[in-house]
């Protein structure tokens, strides 16, 4: 690892401190019931948030909830949404691999920078693929791309080829993610969607409503899972509290935070998560998301994002958690979505 790398990890993992004593759970009896603070309706709120939940409405939005501090400040359900409608995140659900990755850290069933070959004995033989490491894939930078839709099976992501060196080039793109889903089917012996459930979702009393699947049976990594608003923002909090909830450490905070360290490719993308930084490479035109000058007063988020754009922004130096929602049904007629332009009019308003 390069000196400039380690420099950019470390330094990533510091900015992105949590507020240490800000806590949104609930504890009910002896289990964990993990929730945000219900705020009252729109309709009764102050305007603070107005301008920002026009934006979102009007770009086909149908879930606004903001929450600082533990507390809901803010929470809108423009039709047909409601808070207990779950709506699917696109690549928003990329980021639930790096969570995964850090829980199998934890537990030793792999490490950042293993080879992924010691899985993949068919990858063994090939010159480039039997260097890739677990980082490179959760990364986009192991040199293995693919389209952004449509996820191959995890059988056909293990077959494409490496077209670049590891570490040399940032690809957006679905098989990557596919990759690590035969992986851990392969370290688990079983359905990885069942330990993402049973070391991270369970615990935190939250649901996915939905989880695409390929033909294979086997779940989509990249996208494919749907939330509801609130259920995503409990995931959020976890992630804000360095793999907390509550008093119980579920994600050894150190592996979590690799998930929010930079590549040397793209200074805006760490394990499975956006980060506003400097430099950052967009998935791709039209994404909305920021870029350099746009990023001025952002850099302290990390994000998850997808298609229609879902938003998961999170900072923990202001202990702020932002979900947005919306459909995907006349995408093209709505108007352009800027990540830049709605922050502004959340943090501004």
């Amino acid at each position: 690892m390069s000196d400039v790398v380690r420099a950019r990890r470390i330094a990533s993992a510091a900015a992105f401190k949590p507020a240490m004593d800000r806590r949104s759970f609930l504890l009910a009896g002896a289990g964990l019931a993990l929730a945000p603070t219900i705020a009252a309706p729109a309709s009764a709120q102050p305007s603070r948030f107005a301008a920002a939940a026009r934006y979102s409405a009007e770009r086909l939005g149908v879930s606004l909830l903001v929450i600082e501090g533990g507390r809901t400040l803010f929470e809108d359900y423009p039709r047909p949404g409601g808070p207990a409608r779950g709506w699917e995140l696109a690549s928003g659900t990329k980021s639930f691999t790096g969570v995964m990755a850090a829980a199998a850290v934890q537990d030793r069933l792999l490490a950042w920078d293993e080879p992924a070959a010691e899985t993949l004995p068919e990858w063994r033989d090939d010159p480039r693929k039997r260097r890739i490491t677990i980082r490179d894939i959760l990364s986009l930078t192991s040199g293995v791309g693919g389209p952004i839709g449509r996820p191959p099976t995890y059988a056909e992501a293990i077959r494409a080829p490496a077209t670049y060196e590891p570490g040399q080039r940032f690809q957006y793109g679905a098989t990557p993610f596919q990759i690590f889903g035969e992986i851990m089917r392969r370290k688990t012996g079983g359905d990885p969607l069942a330990y993402l459930r049973r070391r991270v979702f369970d615990p935190l009393d939250i649901r996915p409503t939905h989880w695409r699947r390929g033909a294979d049976g086997m779940p989509h990594m990249p996208q494919g899972a749907g939330f509801t608003a609130r259920d995503w923002s409990v995931f959020g909090r976890f992630v804000i509290d360095g793999g907390r909830a509550g008093r119980r450490q579920l994600v050894d905070r150190e592996a979590l935070d690799a998930c929010f360290a930079p590549s040397q490719a793209n200074p805006g993308y760490g394990l499975s998560w956006w980060l506003l930084r400097p430099g950052l490479i967009p998935p791709g035109p039209g994404a909305g998301i920021p870029q350099d000058a746009d990023l001025r007063g952002f850099t302290d988020f990390v994000m998850a994002a997808g298609a229609g754009n879902q938003r998961l922004y999170l900072s923990r130096q202001r202990d702020l958690i932002i979900v947005r929602q919306g459909r995907f049904r006349g995408l093209r007629r709505a108007p352009r979505w800027s990540d830049a332009e709605f922050l502004r009019l959340i943090l501004d308003a």
